[in-house]
């Protein structure tokens, strides 16, 4: 099941046509899939638990990006962004279901 996620996943990558990518927007990508591993890590190294481990980490990147934009918003000159939010979001999806789907697996 897993797999054919990842394979539904991927394949919607190819609708997406010449999207302008910022430098902010990477940040906060990259900043979203640390804050995710870091929870991901934590939660399954005390609960052993995969699927709580995955919804913890995917809400904590998610609350991060959120948390930023409404900080930024209340600056002078300065509005929610919620494609920044998004990018956050979406790097921490990535490294949850990453991490989902290879931590745990023994070897025979």
């Amino acid at each position: 099941m897993k797999t054919i996620i990842s394979i539904l996943i991927l394949s919607f990558t190819g609708v997406c046509n010449a999207q302008f990518i910022t430098v902010e927007d990477k940040m906060h990508l990259a900043s979203g899939a640390l804050i995710s591993a870091a929870t991901y890590t934590l939660v399954y190294t005390n609960t052993k638990n995969k699927k709580k481990a995955f919804w913890y980490s995917l809400g904590t990147s998610t609350l991060a990006g959120i948390l930023k934009e409404v900080y930024d918003s209340s600056k002078d000159n300065n509005r929610f962004d919620s494609k920044e939010a998004i990018a956050t979001t979406i790097g921490g999806f990535t490294v949850s279901l990453t991490l989902e789907i290879f931590v745990g697996k023994k070897k025979k």
